[in-house]
């Protein structure tokens, strides 16, 4: 059942629109992802919309087994909204660490990388200005480094920020596109060279990014 609502909500209701009425395109290897058994999705992130754009690029069967991670303290702090986040949206909420006592973060996505899941993670940690990168928290770093067996996409999402600005309610169409890299495994060894790794395969996917 709740695949089913996934579908309808992403492939059917959310793709359409974020296509057809706001103009959001979707780039480069997007068909490639749906032919991936498990992955973590890596992207740069400026709006709420980012999220809803990258579920409505995976398939019927990625969809149940794929989980946007969020903060519990933005999108748990009141019960129905926390609901509502982890069942149309299939997030998974997690605390930061400075935020009390409770399973570490990176323990609770490993739990659904062991169970084959994939992830879909925003490395900045939250939502930044619009078309420019914020520093990337080291926890992709750790996860890869766990698990070399799964492959990161990277994707460089632009315009987003402008449809649906932080702090924003309302919508205002605007050129946006999502850039998917191929799925990749890290050649990297240690934690720090993993995460400047993704970094650059999420940057190189914009060849009009200036440092």
């Amino acid at each position: 059942m709740h695949r089913i609502v996934l579908f309808v909500v992403y492939r059917m209701l959310m793709g359409p629109l974020l296509r057809i009425l706001l103009g959001i395109k979707w780039k480069g290897a997007y068909r490639e992802l749906k032919q991936q058994k498990q992955f973590i999705i890596v992207a740069n992130h400026n709006s709420h919309i980012d999220t809803m754009a990258l579920m409505s690029s995976l398939s019927f069967w990625q969809l149940k087994y794929t989980h946007p991670v969020a903060a519990a303290t933005y999108f748990g702090k009141k019960k129905w909204l926390g609901w509502l986040t982890r069942f149309f949206v299939n997030t998974i909420l997690i605390k930061r660490s400075h935020e009390g006592t409770g399973p570490k973060a990176l323990d609770v996505l490993q739990k659904y990388i062991s169970k084959g899941h994939s992830l879909i993670i925003f490395p900045e940690g939250s939502r930044g200005e619009p078309e420019k990168l914020q520093a990337f928290h080291k926890g992709i770093g750790v996860l890869l480094e766990q698990n070399p067996q799964i492959p990161f996409v990277p994707v460089w999402i632009t315009g987003t920020g402008k449809i649906l600005p932080k702090g924003a309610l309302l919508t205002v169409p605007f050129e946006a596109s999502l850039t998917f890299g191929v799925a990749q495994f890290t050649k990297a060894k240690e934690v720090q060279d993993i995460v400047e790794e993704v970094k650059n395969a999420i940057l190189n996917l914009n060849a009009t990014f200036i440092p």
